[in-house]
């Protein structure tokens, strides 16, 4: 793909954006409950959030564009591959006061909360969820997958919170409804990708607490309920893990603040990876194989290297077969590899060397240039297992089903569940919106284009 075609789809993707953020203002505008607001209102800060990093992409790409036009290219190096990359299980604990937990005295401070994830230019939310004293932890049932990720990614967690008690204004917002859904979207691409950034420069980076989520223009800024970030995070390769692990959080807002909840400090989820190195073979073919103190026992073996290992089968036939291979030569990233001078009988062979062992093997292809092939898919596979580092060890499970919950299934933690059996949650139970609104923008611009 030239630099061209991927410009101009970075383009279309910020267009798109704009487009669903204009859609989902005036969705806001007509919205008369405030369920549908809050919901609206997370679509235009996400939608924020994803014209911001495309921006960042596009000024990236161009910027790569002039230094190579003044001939400094960066150094051509090993790259590593990239990966797939999932958070899900995400629970974050509260810490009540006995009064207002045990007791339920005091005022019933509710809130809409949700977790906005970042990845590089790919931005997920999860769903909405109501939180107040009846609940000792916040619970998100999604799993969020981040494709072609590489092993330097930084995963960012943001929980955003609006207090649910604020006034959601219905009557201004109903007077506006037929001006917002009666106006044109007539914008050339030019203005609103220049209005996209002026709107979403705000958004990123360290937030400061008390923060609100960016205003889209004057007059949309008005409109329902305000965002702000309650606590932060960002995960990288190092917290890949097995499991269910804890990680600290970064708290943005204090106590005074209307959108403000008892965070305990700290948050639960299963972060996993698989890199592409050890999902696939990397690559497979006839070569000769020994040990390099026994330079006259060369045998045929036929090779696949996956994993951390390069596995040596007689024939392709017993690896279709599933037989046992011959041998298995195993590869990891502190192993070295380097190609040896050419000798009469075989020409260069490549030599493998284990970590603290003395043991090499010797490997090598009638063809010259296939050995070349093999050298250097084999220091690049090594170089791909060194950057990955545990996640490597094992090929993690990473489940793709679908975890939102029915409707009618009441949010809420286990300890709660076993500490007031007798106790259900009153109130009506708060309808998932978020495949509604969706729905409704995606149906809108269906028509209009």
């Amino acid at each position: 793909m030239t630099e061209k075609t991927q410009e101009e789809m970075v383009l279309q993707q910020i267009e798109r954006e704009v487009r669903m953020r204009e859609g989902a203002s005036k969705l806001l505008a007509a919205c008369s409950q405030r369920d549908q607001a809050l919901e609206a209102s997370k679509s235009l800060l996400t939608c924020n959030a994803r014209i911001l990093a495309l921006l960042s992409q596009l000024q990236r790409m161009r910027k790569a564009q002039i230094l190579e036009k003044a001939g400094s290219r960066p150094s051509e190096g090993l790259v590593p591959c990239a990966g797939k990359v999932s958070l899900s299980d995400l629970r974050i604990p509260l810490m009540w006061k006995d009064s207002e937990y045990f007791k339920n005295k005091g005022e019933l401070h509710r809130c809409a909360v949700f977790c906005m994830l970042q990845c590089g230019t790919e931005i997920h939310d999860t769903d909405l969820v109501m939180v107040d004293r009846t609940l000792t932890d916040i619970c998100f049932e999604d799993t969020i997958i981040f494709n072609k990720v590489g092993p330097e990614f930084r995963l960012r967690v943001e929980l955003f919170s609006s207090c649910a008690a604020e006034d959601l204004s219905t009557g201004a917002l109903a007077a506006r409804r037929m001006s917002f859904l009666g106006g044109s979207l007539g914008c050339s691409s030019g203005k609103k990708i220049r209005t996209a950034l002026e709107s979403a420069a705000p958004f990123g980076g360290d937030a400061k607490p008390g923060y609100i989520s960016p205003p889209l223009s004057y007059d949309q800024s008005a409109l329902g309920p305000k965002y702000n970030l309650l606590a932060h995070t960002t995960l990288t390769v190092e917290h890949v893990r097995e499991g269910f692990k804890t990680h600290d959080l970064t708290l943005s807002a204090t106590e005074e603040s209307p959108f403000w909840l008892p965070l305990f400090g700290n948050m639960c989820c299963r972060l996993m990876a698989q890199p592409l190195c050890v999902l696939q073979p990397v690559i497979s073919g006839q070569l000769q194989v020994k040990l390099v103190e026994d330079l006259s026992q060369w045998q045929n073996h036929y090779c696949v290297l996956g994993r951390q290992t390069l596995l040596c089968y007689q024939s392709q036939e017993d690896l279709e077969s599933e037989d046992k291979p011959s041998l298995v030569i195993p590869i990891r990233k502190d192993t070295r590899v380097c190609c040896s001078e050419a000798d009469s009988a075989h020409g260069r062979h490549i030599v493998i060397q284990l970590q603290g062992e003395d043991l090499k093997y010797a490997v090598t292809s009638h063809n010259t240039e296939e050995t070349k092939r093999w050298s250097k898919a084999l220091q690049q596979h090594i170089y791909n297992l060194s950057q990955w580092k545990q996640c490597c060890d094992n090929v993690m499970k990473i489940s793709t089903r679908n975890t939102k919950k029915p409707n009618t299934v009441k949010q809420g933690s286990l300890f709660h569940e076993m500490v007031t059996p007798s106790s259900p949650r009153k109130g009506p139970v708060i309808p998932d919106l978020s495949a509604e609104i969706r729905t409704l923008l995606l149906s809108y611009y269906k028509e209009r284009y």
